[in-house]
């Protein structure tokens, strides 16, 4: 088995210590199943003739998260403790941030493996343990199919700039990745592992926001993550070109939480869709590698991702000019997160995202310019929707997250047309839906959603 070096960064120049195990602090990887920094950790714990010691801390406090997220992770979780065992690996589940617990767990360790964060907050937290710890601190990126800063060394202006790059090294990235058996076993450190068995009690102790209850569409975890896999490549990936835009027609793959938690590989994904010779694979590998990674990219690369100062500067310009035009409505915060405006299908996008705990993409892109046109200034419209996209979408508060909320402003898009509110970013009006989709549908299957749920 061979893991690219491009997967692999030092994270500190520490050398390897005379220590009692190898430990994977595991965080964003969430899985047993095609983890690279799982695997580079078994070859290590092999090498160094140790056993390995798998460690997950779990903080309460994560910024922004709710019981429908940790609910989520939870139920991924308890499946990973299971497929690691079946492995010999058990997981050591702590509740205390992450890298506090990984810089005290490093103390009797040799070598540390994390798997790789793009978030501030987690590259914070190991750039502390990277400082706190006397070995080496060794990332291994298993969330993205080319590592980000293979893939470029610079931010990228949009999809088109991104995709000529990943075009001329794609291939070398997509090669499919061998399990290893651990020679030594897993470490019995003597320290109880977080009995999470009965999430609701899991969830009630580490005192989460539990004002947005779980998703119960959706279910965490690897093994529902690849029965979507094998559902979407069977009976949607042909038509995916013609209708996935389309939210009135189910043939999305619905893999984002998944991915969103790590409980799915990207790589995996890519190696499936392409053995199927669809006609539909170039369009699905377009949104999976290129649209995903640019939203790494975005994020690894701008620290503002999460402001408007995170945009180009010709859309902050525009948006400036025009931020006093008077708008025909304006909405409180509550109204739009209780769907209470004059529009039937920006509601519809809304409860959806209320109830199923994910929005169909394409009216996730209408919601958002609405939010624009609908709020006192630019400012206050992008911090309204990453607030309610944060909240209530099971894998917001991530790079495609921050990034699809920043599109909506006009990163990784061009100036078009001038009008009011928008200046020169891209517009969305209902008469675009209607021309395009049959839209009464989606509102209608909506109320139907939100009837049944509740």
């Amino acid at each position: 088995m061979i893991i690219k070096k491009e997967r692999i960064t030092k994270l500190n120049n520490n050398k390897i210590s005379s220590g009692s195990y190898v430990l994977y602090w595991m965080q964003s990887s969430q899985r047993e199943h095609y983890n690279h920094a799982l695997e580079y950790s078994i070859l290590q714990a092999n090498r160094l003739d140790l056993p390995l010691l798998v460690y997950f801390g779990l903080t309460g406090d994560f910024p922004e998260a709710n019981r429908r997220h940790y609910y989520f992770m939870l139920e991924g979780l308890k499946e990973l403790e299971s497929s690691l065992k079946d492995r010999g690996i058990n997981i050591l589940i702590l509740n205390e941030s992450p890298e506090i617990g990984a810089a005290n767990l490093g103390l009797n360790a040799s070598l540390i493996i994390v798997d790789g964060g793009y978030l501030k907050i987690e590259r914070n937290w190991r750039k502390y343990v990277s400082e706190n710890v006397k070995c080496p601190l060794i990332q291994v990126e298993s969330n993205v199919v080319v590592p980000v800063e293979t893939a470029s060394v610079k931010e990228e202006y949009s999809a088109a700039t991104l995709r000529r790059k990943l075009n001329k090294i794609l291939d070398e990235f997509l090669v499919p990745l061998k399990s290893k058996q651990l020679e030594k076993g897993s470490y019995e450190i003597g320290i109880p592992s977080l009995n999470i068995k009965d999430i609701d009690k899991v969830i009630k102790d580490l005192k989460v926001d539990e004002t947005v209850r779980e998703a119960v569409f959706y279910k965490g975890g690897t093994n529902s993550a690849l029965k979507n896999l094998n559902l979407f490549l069977k009976k949607k990936i042909d038509n995916f070109p013609q209708l996935r835009n389309d939210p009135t027609q189910d043939y999305l793959s619905h893999l984002s939480p998944y991915l969103h938690f790590g409980q799915i590989s990207p790589l995996y994904i890519a190696l499936e869709a392409i053995k199927t010779d669809s006609p539909g694979v170039e369009s699905f590998l377009e949104e999976l590698i290129v649209r995903r990674e640019l939203s790494m990219n975005y994020i690894y690369y701008n620290p503002n991702y999460d402001s408007l100062d995170g945009l180009p500067e010709w859309p902050r310009k525009t948006l400036r000019e025009h931020e006093n035009d008077l708008r025909e409505y304006i909405y409180t915060l509550e109204e739009l997160e209780y769907a209470q405006t004059h529009d039937p299908y920006w509601n519809a996008a809304q409860k959806e995202m209320l109830v199923r705990g994910k929005m169909h993409g394409y009216m996730r892109m209408y919601w958002g310019k609405k939010i624009l046109e609908w709020t006192e200034t630019p400012e206050k419209a992008f911090k309204i929707a990453l607030y309610l996209n944060n909240k209530y979408e099971i894998d917001g508060r991530d790079p495609n997250g921050y990034t699809g909320v920043a599109w909506c402003f006009g990163k990784h898009d061009r100036a078009w047309k001038e009008r009011k509110i928008f200046g020169k970013v891209r517009y969305m009006n209902a008469n675009g839906l209607k021309r395009k989709f049959k839209i009464d549908k989606y509102v209608e299957e909506i109320d139907e959603i939100e009837k049944l749920e509740g």
